[in-house]
């Protein structure tokens, strides 16, 4: 995400200021007024890099900027989706440390009492373990959004509109799904011995061949070039669950006759890589049995914001 130029490492500063964030503490949603200006203190490290080395030129040099190309609609690491920029990989997460710097947060369940900003970029493992109100936070942090439902679903849908991201069919191979159930694997196939700490098991999100790094399934992505969005993680969106749900994408059966019962509850996307349709087929796949708190294995995310003018 460093790499992804002058905006990015922007937005990377404007997430560093705030109070740390956890389930128990942040409403889903909340948007915290932006600063006026960059405090000197901001100028840390990003990821063991200066800013000055993280930064092209044009961040340096605001006359250069001034001379340089149209600010294009989407930083790198997203991809244009009619009005809207879209996360091109599910997101990791970026720790911040004391002095402002970030590192890398693995896939294990982030602790509480620390503050994450969400990131995207090919060839690393996404972030599992996570539930709707941080994913919204860390998103947030990045200056960013969680997707809404209907963003989420035309990104997977790509412009053809497709059921699957690569095409109107299902395919084996092309993206991270249907693989033997990991849980019971570790766990014992009685589903009444499992607990929730069962379901947060690190060793889900690292035992191989089971969790993909972002990319590794170069066919699973779609027309606009978005990445994973059947697979390998289910993905969070902004909404909940109320009588809107069902004019925003085709619900599949099991899901609509328990909207009622489901009200308030999170929403997440496309199934992962024990999955297959079994909450709807392709980018219809929905789950909205889970208070927005709830985390396990399976729960990523990735992030939206709206597309900038490319008059600026």
């Amino acid at each position: 995400m460093v790499e992804g130029g002058a905006r990015s490492a922007r937005r990377l500063l404007l997430g560093a200021v705030g109070f740390a964030v956890t389930c128990a503490a942040l409403a889903v949603g909340a948007r915290g007024a932006r600063p006026a200006f960059l405090p000197s203190v901001l100028l840390a490290p990003l990821e063991g890099k200066s800013l000055a080395h993280a930064a092209p030129a044009a961040l340096q040099s605001p006359s250069r900027a001034a001379a340089s190309a149209p600010r294009p609609p989407c930083p790198p690491e997203m991809a244009l989706v009619e009005r809207t920029c879209v996360d091109r990989y599910e997101a990791h997460l970026l720790e911040q440390a004391a002095d402002g710097s970030l590192i890398t947060h693995p896939a294990h369940q982030p602790p509480e009492q620390k503050r994450y900003v969400a990131a995207s970029s090919a060839g690393t493992k996404p972030q599992a373990f996570i539930c709707q109100v941080d994913a919204a936070a860390a998103c947030e942090n990045a200056g960013k959004r969680l997707c809404t439902l209907r963003e989420w679903y035309r990104a997977c849908t790509g412009k053809p509109g497709t059921l699957y991201p690569y095409g109107p069919k299902y395919q084996a191979g092309r993206c991270n799904v249907a693989k033997p159930h990991l849980l019971s694997m570790l766990h014992g196939a009685n589903v009444n011995n499992w607990t929730y700490a069962n379901f947060n098991d690190p060793r889900l999100a690292l035992t191989p061949g089971f969790l993909a790094s972002t990319g590794d399934y170069a066919g699973c992505q779609s027309s606009e070039g978005v990445h994973d969005m059947v697979g390998n993680l289910h993905e969070w969106v902004a909404d909940r669950v109320d009588s809107t749900l069902r004019s925003k994408l085709p619900v599949a059966a099991v899901l609509r006759r328990r909207i009622g019962r489901h009200t308030g509850n999170g929403i997440f996307m496309g199934g992962f890589f024990s999955t297959l349709n079994q909450h709807g087929e392709g980018c219809t796949f929905a789950t909205a049995a889970h208070d927005p708190r709830y985390h396990d294995y399976s729960t990523g995310f990735r992030c939206c914001e709206d597309a900038a003018s490319t008059n600026e």
